[in-house]
């Protein structure tokens, strides 16, 4: 059975869906692998490495996807791609199918077995494929060591015969995968360190790293969350409180870091522009939600721009640009994935549709895009 890992044709993705390592376990499952050449540039494998690995190595897109029965690759596939995709093929990538409905319908159309790394169930089977949170870790490691490089002052308090230097503060908005990696980066830097979430659950985490966790603390708040540890919708009057209290930290930090996001919608204003108004000038704010719109309403997908005196970062691919990491992540992510819909003594494809990990990620199947409840 052929696998195939085609270059990223999407402007500024330098990550790679296989590495050299995940290659040999592929081999070590039977499987024949063709990678098209130039693909591992972005994260410094050279196609040497692969051949080294046990691959071959194609010239084109097209050789590469001839006959391919597994199409593995970081963002979905351009409509040249999809068109040389055969008949029954399975592709496994991040397909951002609440934005892509028309790649997902020729994929359905060319008759393509698609999956969705992001719509992986969160359970703890399917941990070692969670290509969200292995690249939202980096991406909250990345945030911060941005934000430090842009940031004009040090970050730890430094003592010295010339005076003392304060320590930076940094406010993370939203304690996810890539919130609690952030908070854990800039403690390690010696900022200091407050957060803010609307589940009750997160305070506790905040803590165990050294943060603050700011939250109007009422009963309101402390029945905010689902027994299935998602968030409630609150009050009017809730939301007004915690805006006052966000708006007076904001006033005190150097950097911020917002991290929410909500998958087919667009990402809430977390920080409004009378709150950037009020930031120190030569603050920083890190959005890693510019490319759904933006927990800012002045963020710029993909650009650096400075408001108010207060500079925004809006890079929307914040684990590419730590490309060699983020790839070998994202390669073992999808290696457990493979070997889930691979049997291991036959080589060949044994895709099990009533498996839970299975039928959470597809998104087409036989010819028709997967409709879900």
């Amino acid at each position: 059975m052929r696998l195939a890992v085609p270059k990223e044709t999407r402007a500024g993705e330098t990550r790679v869906a296989a590495t050299p390592e995940s290659i040999k376990k592929f081999k070590a499952l039977g499987l024949e692998v063709v990678v098209q050449a130039g693909a591992g540039a972005g994260a410094r494998i050279a196609d040497a490495d692969y051949i080294a690995a046990g691959a071959s190595v194609a010239p084109d897109a097209a050789t590469t996807l001839k006959d391919a029965d597994i199409v593995l690759k970081v963002r979905g596939p351009e409509d040249s791609e999809i068109s040389q995709m055969k008949n029954g093929a399975v592709l496994a990538a991040l397909l951002a199918p609440h934005a892509e409905k028309d790649a997902i319908a020729s994929l359905a159309s060319q008759g393509v077995i698609a999956f969705a790394m992001e719509f992986l169930p969160r359970i703890s089977r399917a941990q070692s494929m969670d290509v969200l949170s292995s690249q939202a870790n980096l991406a909250g490691y990345k945030a911060v060591i941005d934000a430090a490089a842009q940031f004009g002052r040090a970050m730890p308090m430094m003592m010295t015969a010339a005076g003392t230097i304060a320590p930076a503060r940094v406010l993370v908005m939203g304690v996810g995968v890539a919130g609690l990696q952030a908070i854990a980066t800039a403690k390690r830097l010696g900022a200091i360190v407050s957060a803010t979430d609307v589940r009750p659950a997160t305070k506790e985490q905040v803590e165990s790293l050294g943060g603050t966790f700011v939250a109007v603390m009422d009963e309101e708040f402390k029945n905010a969350q689902t027994a299935g540890g998602y968030a409630k919708e609150m009050s009017s009057e809730y939301q007004a409180k915690q805006a006052a209290l966000t708006a007076e930290t904001i006033k005190k930090q150097d950097i911020v870091i917002t991290t929410a996001l909500i998958p087919g919608r667009k990402a809430p204003i977390l920080v409004n522009e009378e709150m950037i108004k009020s930031m120190k000038r030569g603050s920083v704010i890190v959005d890693l939600a510019a490319g759904a719109g933006g927990n800012t309403p002045l963020s710029k997908p993909d650009e650096v721009v400075e408001v108010h005196g207060v500079t925004i970062m809006g890079y929307t691919n914040l684990p590419g640009r730590l490309s060699t990491d983020a790839s070998s992540l994202y390669a073992r992510n999808l290696f457990n994935f493979v070997s889930l819909i691979v049997d291991k003594k036959s080589g060949a494809l044994a895709i099990d549709w009533s498996d839970e990990i299975v039928k959470g990620a597809a998104v087409t199947k036989d010819g028709a895009p997967v409709v879900r409840g």
